[in-house]
């Protein structure tokens, strides 16, 4: 396979946790440079490791996994999303019950739910024999670089718009569930 071309599918898949990351950004209340690269490397290594299990899955998990895999990244998107939205609405002084996107179980919905697009890559890779090693590695770099960026980006648009943008960042969590949903359903 073509290396542009590997370049370009990894850019592409990335997006999702390009703005996943923003969002997580938004509503960390001090960014530090080790916040940014733990999202990365959930989201980075999903990515590339969804993209391998596709990969060793081939035909068999494609029929599988192809019926519901916008299903799955929809409601993962969704609820994150609304639990988001809902703890920046809700009136409560206890700071520590605020939707924590740096927890391990959060991070672990994150990364699954932004990569569900890389095991039917995986899978495509499989049918066309392409060898995994270079694309997986790349797929995760990408992801990986997007995600720091989209950390970073996410912590100026806290800073500019104040607390209550933790409503932006559900709002695209969930925008991006229906936007998986609507192509899959529709445009697939």
């Amino acid at each position: 396979m073509d290396f542009i071309v590997l370049i370009l599918i990894a850019i592409a898949l990335a997006m999702d946790a390009f703005a996943v990351s923003i969002s997580c950004g938004i509503i960390i209340k001090d960014v530090k440079l080790k916040h940014a690269l733990k999202i990365a490397f959930f989201t980075g290594f999903f990515q590339g490791f969804l993209t391998f299990l596709g990969w060793l899955g081939g035909i068999y998990i494609a029929y599988l996994i192809s019926n519901i895999d916008h299903w799955i990244a929809f409601v993962l998107l969704v609820v994150i999303g609304t639990k988001m939205i809902y703890e920046s609405i809700k009136i409560d002084s206890d700071e520590n019950k605020k939707f924590n996107p740096l927890k391990f179980s959060v991070l672990i919905l994150l990364g699954i739910a932004t990569s569900i697009d890389a095991l039917a890559i995986g899978l495509s890779f499989a049918l066309l024999n392409v060898s995994i090693l270079v694309p997986v590695i790349l797929i995760g770099i990408m992801a990986f670089g997007f995600s720091v960026f989209g950390v970073l980006i996410g912590k100026k648009a806290g800073q500019v718009f104040g607390n209550k943008v933790e409503i932006i960042g559900g709002f695209i969590l969930i925008g991006i569930g229906v936007n998986i949903l609507i192509n899959h359903l529709f445009f697939a």
